[in-house]
């Protein structure tokens, strides 16, 4: 390989921070698209979690701040980046019973990034990661939703239907921590 192809490698690529930045907000973006809605509930089924939390346990809390604020900022400037391609201009995403689940993205991935980067074990620090970020957005989605239909009816519609996902998601993050390097981002 000569030492120009060298430098343009993939993962020598994406170690550059405006580029894996937009990466991680296009997977963001792109796993919002990947949703089912559920007849049943106001919540769609997404790839969405999985994808905040990677991004938390990939770049580090501090880069995920900024690839989900981006997110947001897009989302409220009207671009069709939340669940299944919608858009919500200027605040009005707020309006919306899932507006919790997308205010807790942030925190939720800056979560998982502080976990994954401080916990000695690859594995623990995953799965730590995984488990607290996906409670971290149950915990905002819930409480929001909660506001529109009372808790009990939040639970059952925004917490309840999405637990058995929620594990696969969490066993598939902890895989997916595994299959990259630690940290793509080293800066934090």
């Amino acid at each position: 390989m000569s030492t120009s192809a060298a430098k343009l490698s993939p993962s020598r690529v994406l170690r550059h921070p405006v580029v894996l930045a937009a990466a991680l907000l296009a997977l963001v973006i792109g796993s919002a698209y990947a949703s089912v809605p559920l007849p049943y509930s106001p919540v769609p089924m997404s790839l969405q979690t999985l994808a905040v939390l990677l991004v938390g346990i990939w770049a580090g809390p501090r880069m995920a701040a900024g690839v989900l604020a981006a997110y947001l900022a897009l989302g409220i400037a009207g671009m069709p980046v939340f669940a299944g391609g919608q858009a919500a201009p200027g605040f009005a995403f707020l309006a919306r019973p899932t507006a919790g689940f997308l205010m807790a993205f942030l925190p939720a991935a800056v979560l998982a990034g502080w976990l994954a980067s401080r916990m000695s074990s690859r594995l623990w620090g995953a799965l730590a990661a995984v488990t607290a970020g996906h409670a971290v957005i149950f915990l905002g989605g819930v409480g929001w939703l909660a506001a529109f239909m009372g808790l009990e009816k939040a639970v059952a519609l925004g917490l309840t239907p999405f637990l058995l996902g929620t594990v696969v998601k969490c066993a598939l993050g902890v895989a997916l921590a595994f299959a990259t390097p630690a940290r793509i981002n080293r800066q934090g």
